[in-house]
């Protein structure tokens, strides 16, 4: 009985005196505290243990937490031993405890003894709310429990069959066109398993350039009406694909095993995210369907190009984002994972979703896949990949509508206010999940230059890093697996070569028997701007960098140009909320790792170079949006008032000076108004926590694209341009009004008066569509705004694709939700509370 509360100690007593164990019973106290019961107690019972904690002077900076845990349970009001030493029977503390403990003692018949976590994955499960419930009271999917014995077990047996079936019967895919088999003959690709060396786990056929013909006539013209299905229909199919899902979760796990070498770790998770992508993207196009004075239409034919690194997640994501909207959908997955792609559609296939609508088509990028993305034909592309790949996409089809999720040179940053050892935990997580395979993975490690110096620190990484299982997929005890090819190009020089001021504080070894398999590396004392800094490896590969302070290690992160994910380890509010104000990146994380995001809870995109699109997030409640086509069907209400006089003032200078708008349109650019304010406080002034979990914040806010360049064309209309300054003025972007030379109008005139007392926060420019090319090479403007698709010339197009310049070209609107959209960049920050509060 270890314990120093008299009530608890009397009760064992008379239990043990009771049945006659009194020397089969052992005491336990801490040496030191309440050394009077101690020597009572020793008079009854001479089976004592003390026990007294011990650390070399060396260690005790790791004994502080034990110190500190003990005086917070020691010093709770409720704690025995912060009344012990001046306690006595019969005083006020005393009764109060003693009428404690005999409460409790009533209770403890109640409390149920029996296990609460109770999953069994051996078990069909069902979802977790219920079809009705609207995104708002959404539920993710929980992962597999892998502590629970029966779980356990299935993930043996899940690796013992899916081993055995891969020998023996190999899987021979058909190659699908328009719902139909093709019998010709095309090329035969092996898909090859990464773990075990020369073993082919099966083959599949790929497309030619006619069937890429065939394939987007088939979802142009949507001959099973997926496009004409109402909202309820829609939806039932894609609640019962989800739940496909869930029955098919050890055999997805399975083929990713076999084709993309992923441990069950890795893609357990997965499975989870696919389900949440299908069951909340249905929810969100279904609130958007629901919106008072607008019209939605899908987009119509989305391809979507999906990696290898999440062969289930990622294309499921996208699938479930277009045919909620209504789309109808052409998946063309990695080479190296088209069987697990052929395994998730088939989810879909059984749920009701004809071949028609979704169709599986591989085939070669470099070729085919050229062939596919710049098809006339296709409306959209959503693509997770490279920088590089998204950059030739748009090369080839300037006006091609592409949402790219694409690279990341993701930084870790650890200051001197930090949990030293929590930093290391996370860095671990961060930097080597999949080999580093991720594009949220951390492959900068920026340390203050104190910690930089700090040899216990050094040692505790490398050591840490050192200490990872790595091998065989196959092996559940591998905490990391193979790479999905042997390490080449970048990823092959970052690990073998050191460049000017690096050494190795941990060097990669590579297995002579698999060039898949290579253990970690890190290198230390990379510098600012060099190869190493600037590259991403895509690899088990972790750079430490050193700064001088916060301010300088920023600088650093942002040097690279990308901005997916980042991380901070401090304890320090000051600190975190400096970094979370100048870092830029989508994701940010403060003491906890930088991968692993979460549908609705950390929704998921990047900015700069990692995202091709207006950076509406993954996982997020708007991404669905930019899938379908809206039109506004009736002005909306005023529901809020105006809290920006000077909008006030804009409409009142237009009513009274001669702009030439009419009577009509500015009484409809009052309501517009109204209902972009009102959009700006329900939704995008405002910081959303929606899960509100124990243990950390998960933050997603809508930060202003800062400088705005709206260009005006002849053919806009008066509404058309003064919408989008009174979208921007709402959100607080920095305006500049662009128009041709020759383009006169009294509307500028007015307008350009009418906005004097907004000071700098708007000009107006007369410009040709070459200089505003110029402009844009200089990135002199984060964003442009047109009116229409049709308005924008193929040179400003061209101008904007190497420097990472969305163009938002959707028609103007006067619904707030939708239109402002496109004035916002999406960021989600991810907190979690530390463990000594």
């Amino acid at each position: 009985i270890a314990s120093h509360n008299l009530f608890e100690v009397s009760l064992a007593l008379v239990a043990a005196l009771d049945g006659d164990v009194l020397q089969y019973l052992q005491f336990e106290m801490l040496e030191g505290m309440a050394n009077h019961q101690r020597r009572a107690l020793f008079e009854i019972c001479s089976s004592l243990l003390l026990y007294a904690p011990a650390c070399t002077r060396d260690d005790f900076i790791h004994a502080i937490g034990y110190l500190v845990r003990r005086l917070d349970e020691n010093t709770g009001e409720d704690n025995f031993l912060r009344h012990a030493f001046k306690l006595e029977v019969g005083s006020p503390d005393w009764e109060r405890l003693e009428k404690l403990f005999v409460e409790s003692y009533k209770m403890a018949s109640t409390v149920s003894d029996a296990p609460r976590r109770t999953q069994d994955r051996r078990e069909a499960s069902g979802p977790l709310m219920p079809a009705e419930h609207p995104w708002h009271q959404f539920k993710n999917e929980p992962d597999t429990d892998f502590s629970l014995e029966q779980n356990s077990q299935w993930a043996e047996e899940l690796v013992g069959r899916w081993k055995q079936q891969t020998l023996e019967q190999p899987t021979d895919l058909p190659l699908e066109i328009a719902g139909s088999e093709v019998t010709d003959d095309r090329r035969v690709v092996e898909a090859r398993d990464p773990s075990r060396v020369g073993v082919v786990i099966g083959r599949y056929r790929q497309a030619n350039a006619d069937d890429v013909e065939r394939a987007v006539a088939c979802a142009r013209a949507d001959e099973d009406g997926w496009r004409d299905l109402d909202t309820a229909q829609r939806s039932a199919m894609l609640l019962e694909a989800a739940q496909q899902f869930r029955n098919a979760r050890g055999d997805l796990m399975g083929i990713a095993l076999a084709e993309g070498g992923k441990t069950l770790l890795e893609s357990d998770p997965e499975v989870s995210e696919a389900i949440d992508f299908i069951e909340f993207y249905s929810r969100t196009a279904d609130s958007f369907r629901a919106l008072e004075g607008i019209q939605t239409r899908p987009q119509g034919v989305v391809v979507v190009v999906s990696p290898w690194n999440f062969p289930i997640a990622i294309p499921c994501g996208g699938v479930a984002a277009a045919l909620a909207a209504g789309n109808t959908v052409i998946l063309k997955p990695a080479s190296d994972t088209v069987l697990t792609a052929h395994m998730l559609c088939e989810c879909f296939w059984r749920a009701g979703v004809s071949r028609k609508t979704l169709q599986l088509l591989p085939c070669s990028g470099a070729t085919q896949g050229q062939q596919l993305v710049s098809h006339a034909d296709v409306d959209v592309v959503i693509l997770t990949g490279g920088t590089d790949t998204a950059i030739a996409m748009l090369q080839a089809k300037p006006d091609l509508h592409l949402l790219a999720e694409t690279g990341g040179k993701n930084a870790t940053i650890v200051t001197m206010l930090s949990d030293r050892d929590l930093a290391v935990k996370n860095v671990l997580h961060s930097a080597f999940s999949h080999g580093g395979q991720k594009c949220s993975a951390t492959s900068l490690l920026i340390l203050e230059e104190e910690i930089f110096q700090d040899e216990r620190f050094r040692a505790a990484l490398c050591d840490a890093v050192q200490s990872i299982p790595v091998g065989s997929a196959w092996n559940l005890k591998n905490k990391m697996g193979p790479l999905i090819r042997p390490a080449s190009g970048d990823l092959e020089t970052g690990l073998k070569e050191l460049e000017p001021g690096e050494t190795w504080a941990v060097m990669p070894h590579f297995d002579e028997d698999n060039p898949h398999l290579v253990t970690p590396g890190v290198k230390w004392g990379t510098q600012p701007g060099s190869y190493t800094h600037m590259t991403e490896f895509f690899g088990p590969l972790l750079a430490v960098m050193k700064a001088k302070n916060l301010e300088e290690a920023i600088r650093l992160v942002n040097q690279t140009g990308y901005g997916l994910t980042s991380g901070i380890e401090s304890l320090d509010d000051r600190e975190q909320q400096v970094w979370t104000n100048s870092i830029r990146a989508g994701n940010l994380y403060v003491n906890r790792s930088t991968t692993g995001a979460i549908v609705l809870r950390q929704p998921f995109g990047g900015m700069g170079k990692s995202a091709f699109g207006p950076g509406i997030k993954a996982g997020g409640p708007n991404y669905v949006a930019q899938l379908m086509h809206f039109e506004d069907l009736a002005a909306p209400r005023d529901n809020c008032e105006l809290p920006d006089p000077l909008l006030l003032e804009l409409c009142q200078a237009l009513a009274e000076g001669n702009s030439g708008i009419s009577a009509t349109e500015l009484e409809r650019l009052s309501a517009t108004i109204h209902s972009y304010q009102e959009a700006m406080d329900e939704q995008y002034g405002r910081e959303h926590d929606n899960l509100k979990l124990i243990g950390e914040d998960n933050i997603r806010r809508y930060l202003p694209i800062r400088e705005l360049r709206i260009r005006v064309h002849p053919d806009d209309s008066d509404f058309e341009i003064l919408a989008r300054v009174c979208a921007a003025r709402v959100v607080g972007c920095r305006i500049t009004v662009s128009k041709p030379h020759d383009l006169d109008s009294p509307l500028f005139d007015a307008l350009e008066a009418a906005t004097q007392s907004w000071a700098g926060s708007i000009e107006f420019v007369e410009e040709s569509d070459e200089a505003l090319a110029d402009l844009i090479r200089l990135q002199h403007t984060d964003r442009l705004r047109y009116a229409s698709p049709d308005r924008v010339p193929t040179s400003i197009r061209e101008a904007v694709i190497e420097r990472y310049i969305y163009i938002a070209d959707a028609p103007v609107l006067m619904h707030g939700q939708v239109e402002l959209m496109w004035y916002v960049r999406e960021q989600s920050v991810c907190v979690d509370y530390h463990r000594y509060g």
